[in-house]
């Protein structure tokens, strides 16, 4: 996150934002079976302390400060050819950046390899770098609730910390506030974790016991009510997903898989009477996309897909996050004239 708490999330206890995944089973380094048939035994807090200082050590040293002159954010080194993966919106409209390396003074340019913003993910690259060190990315599905982590990155632009939890979900869906560094991306099966994410974690570390990055930091909750950041509750983009996205930016310089669902248009939030959101309504169709073969015109508000209200952009967002491309929904439509419709689109991807 930057120093705005760009990276916070509003989140009701009610919860339309977030979706329940399925886990699966993942190794610990502080358990070990006597047998296949034995119950391990606890790890003392001396082991356990053990593995804590050896996993920072291993993996701290991957994890820098990104600067763009106006906020900071963390990043984690890609590989040794100086990429590195962090949140598109910590390099925001930025297409140059400064990069401060772990545990050191040393800072070096950086620039844009790419950003993909509907994803909330980017990649920048030094050169001439001698001494990087490239995180070993996990496997992310194969963590569960109870496993421990900690999250590394520059929170305050205090570099190099470190706070540590339990992942306390999975298969989270979230979407984040619009602001003028993203559009609001909606990011789909994010890992729910109780480490303490505060700005300046954007895009930092999310690992695990053996020393793998499983996650990339993102947002935090924020409570309504008491106007602050829900302490304990935080997010980060799985491994598996970050490494998919950095790859095709590093090959390619965008994305050109998406694995995401899309309607392939431009929407806006449209008030009603009294000014209470209605639905999503089309500015823009992209030609040949999958809105433009249905039919789909400007003007359009989408006010429901299968069957499940859209009122507003983001809840559209959130809808799509759960379909499949390729997947046939009903779109349900305010037309210009009055008329509701219902048509069957087959969805492209963003």
């Amino acid at each position: 996150m930057n120093q705005t708490l760009r990276g916070t999330l509003a989140v009701a206890v009610a919860a339309t934002l977030l979706v329940a995944g399925c886990t699966s089973s993942s190794r610990r380094k502080a358990t070990a079976s006597a047998s296949a048939t034995a119950l391990s035994a606890p790890a003392s807090s001396n082991d356990l302390q053990t593995e804590f200082v050896t996993t920072i050590r291993t993996v701290l040293p991957s994890v820098v400060l990104i600067s763009t002159g106006t906020s900071l954010g963390s990043g984690v080194v890609f590989d040794d050819k100086g990429d590195i993966v962090t949140n598109a919106h910590v390099v925001g409209h930025s297409t140059s950046f400064q990069v401060t390396l772990a545990n050191s003074t040393l800072t070096v340019p950086a620039t844009l390899v790419g950003s993909y913003p509907a994803g909330d993910l980017a990649v920048v690259k030094v050169a001439g770098v001698s001494n990087l060190h490239p995180a070993t990315f996990g496997d992310s599905s194969k963590q569960e609730v109870g496993d421990i982590v900690l999250a590394m990155g520059n929170p305050l632009g205090l570099s190099s910390s470190v706070t540590n939890g339990i992942i306390s979900a999975t298969g989270r869906t979230v979407t984040e506030p619009a602001s003028a560094d993203s559009p609001g991306a909606t990011l789909t099966n994010c890992l729910q974790t109780s480490a303490d994410i505060n700005p300046g974690n954007s895009g930092g570390a999310l690992v695990n016991l053996d020393d793998q990055v499983i996650g990339i930091p993102t947002l935090a909750a924020v409570d309504r009510e008491l106007g602050g950041t829900a302490p304990g509750i935080g997010f980060a983009i799985p491994s598996n997903t970050a490494k998919d996205v950095a790859s095709q930016l590093i090959a390619n310089g965008n994305v050109t898989n998406s694995r995401r669902a899309g309607l392939n248009v431009t929407v806006a939030t449209v008030a009603g009477a009294g000014g209470k959101p209605i639905g999503a309504g089309i500015v823009s169709v992209q030609p040949g996309g999958a809105a433009a073969k249905a039919g789909l015109k400007p003007g359009d508000i989408i006010v429901a897909v299968n069957g499940v209200p859209t009122p507003t952009a983001q809840a559209l967002n959130a809808v799509l996050a759960t379909l499949r491309p390729g997947q046939t929904v009903d779109v349900t439509v305010h037309t210009s004239d009055g008329k509701t419709r219902t048509v069957k689109v087959t969805l492209g991807t963003v």
